[in-house]
């Protein structure tokens, strides 16, 4: 068992990836830019404000480096190594997991292989934890990636309070039980103290596997663990804590002179369309693009919507492009896309504007406040932020959200117009209430949205979460 450091850091959050993207200079040096995505987003805030560490990959293979600090954060890199990123990152964390989660929309894929190489990588960011950790501190990890961490982390420092959260869906039992590793995941989940999710279901399905594959006691929300001898240990607790984003930070940013000239200019670029349908998402199979295409192409084909006064802007931000899936899918957008435009496009219009690439957040909020039709179609997400940055960016009380009601927003959004992005007539239909909401509904509904995003931000999800962790009653520091 590793010494608890005397100059410990109280609160330690563990992830796949740093905060930040990590490469040497010429002279050897560590430089970084700060990274995309939403588990970064969510938690800069928090790290802000505590005087805390982070442990995560640095986004390079073979890149070994000492800790170092970055606004206030003491940052505390995990080295993976070419073998690492294949086997436990694109393969069992990606390949396997992923698609598992997410509703078998792509075949999971099962290696064993794979499956040693998370094993092992999970145990290294487990002794990085905890080689950081305080007497008594918490630590919070984060994501499908490191599942076996809470239970390698309390064998090797049973003094900490462990949260987990899942940022995920959390599948059903009929689904999870095809993973060979079922078993030894669900143990690593459970080295906890708390166990999150964006919903309540999800937090059900795991409650539900906790009973058919153990022998353990559950009531309600709470797991009972006992000693060999059948003696309480320890509870743990799993539960709905619906992640959000820094909402007021994004209004703020949507209401800047700049943002709102560069909505208007975007309408104008695109020839000021009557109508501007927006999609923005990671290049991923479970984001449902090719279904809000097709039924969108038949929108135009049936003529409920006009190609010359309709362009429908998709913004596809580049993702896992090593994993085969993926290959496949933007060859399957882009198809699509191509097909629409030859034949609905005019000289200096296309009904399809396609953007295969990452923008800045200025652009994003000045891309919500051009649109007036939002389509988030995910066919399986666990929350789905981008409908929470369009809600936050309109502090003009217009546009309409198209919601699936397959993602975890959905549980929250109540003003959105949710659909079942595999009816594609359904969507059809939401799609052309959205682009013709009588001007008063859509006050209604925006109004009603902004309360829940402005109100329930990511501040409020860190110290909910924090505040549930701190007060869960540890009965033994053994289990």
């Amino acid at each position: 068992m590793p010494a608890v450091p005397q100059d410990g850091y109280d609160l330690v959050v563990v992830a796949n990836r740093l905060p930040v993207d990590v490469s040497l200079d010429e002279k050897g040096k560590p430089t970084w830019t700060r990274s995309p995505g939403g588990l970064v987003t969510a938690l800069a805030p928090v790290m802000a404000q505590a005087d805390g560490a982070w442990v995560g990959w640095g986004g390079a293979p073979d890149l070994e480096l000492e800790p170092f600090e970055v606004d206030g954060t003491q940052l505390v890199p995990v080295t993976l190594s070419d073998a690492d990123i294949e086997l436990y990152y694109e393969g069992f964390s990606n390949d396997t997991l992923w698609p598992l989660y997410h509703d078998v929309i792509a075949p999971p894929a099962f290696h064993r292989q794979w499956w040693d190489a998370y094993r092992r990588v999970n145990q290294r960011f487990a002794e990085a934890a905890a080689a950081q950790a305080a007497q008594g501190a918490t630590v919070w990890v984060h994501d499908y990636q490191l599942q076996l961490v809470p239970q390698l982390l309390r064998a090797l420092r049973p003094d900490l309070r462990i949260g987990y959260f899942h940022h995920i869906p959390f599948p059903p039992l009929e689904i999870f039980a095809q993973l060979p590793w079922r078993k030894a995941v669900v143990e690593g989940l459970l080295g906890a103290d708390l166990i999150g999710f964006q919903r309540g279901g999800d937090a059900a399905n795991f409650v539900r596997v906790v009973r058919r594959l153990t022998d353990l006691t559950t009531r309600g929300q709470v797991i009972t663990l006992n000693d060999a001898h059948g003696r309480v240990t320890r509870h743990v607790r799993a539960a709905a804590f619906p992640i959000s984003i820094d909402s007021r930070a994004f209004d703020e940013l949507a209401r800047t002179d700049e943002v709102q000239l560069r909505a208007k200019e975007i309408r104008r670029e695109l020839g000021d369309p009557k109508t501007l349908l927006l999609g923005v998402d990671r290049l991923d199979y479970t984001k449902g693009i090719r279904h809000r295409i097709k039924a969108y192409g038949e929108l135009l084909e049936d003529g409920r919507l006009s190609p010359s006064d309709t362009t429908l802007v998709q913004v596809a931000s580049p993702s896992r492009e090593n994993v085969g899936a993926y290959a496949q899918l933007r060859d399957e957008v882009e198809l699509l896309v191509g097909r629409i435009n030859g034949d609905y496009g005019q000289v200096g219009h296309a009904p399809v504007q396609y953007l295969h690439q990452s923008f800045p957040m200025e652009e994003m909020a000045a891309l919500y406040l051009a649109a007036d039709v939002m389509l988030v179609t995910a066919l399986r997400d666990g929350m789905n932020l981008v409908a929470k940055e369009y809600v936050a960016a309109r502090s003009d009380d217009r546009g309409a959200l198209v919601l699936s009601e397959f993602t975890g927003a959905a549980d929250e959004l109540t003003g959105a117009i949710l659909v079942n992005p595999h009816d594609i007539d359904g969507m059809k239909d939401a799609i052309t209430y959205a682009a013709h909401l009588d001007p008063r509904e859509a006050r209604k509904r925006m109004r009603r949205l902004r309360r829940r995003v402005l109100g329930h931000d990511v501040n409020a999800w860190s110290q909910e979460f924090l505040a549930v962790l701190t007060a869960v009653p540890q009965r033994s520091t053994h289990v």
